[in-house]
């Protein structure tokens, strides 16, 4: 499949952006990708999303 102009890219680039969370166990703060985002300290699945 062949795609012509930007418009394929951007979609991509916004899903994989990465966007800051914030651990709600041991506090770290960090970016990640993805639905499924652990903590790259403590490896817990207890993130939110942080602005």
């Amino acid at each position: 499949m062949c795609s012509v102009g930007d418009s394929f890219d951007i979609e991509l680039e916004d899903k994989l952006a990465p966007k800051n969370y914030m651990c709600k166990d041991c506090k770290n703060k960090f970016k990640g990708i993805g639905k499924n985002v652990k903590c790259p300290s403590c490896q817990s699945g207890n993130v939110a999303e942080s602005g």
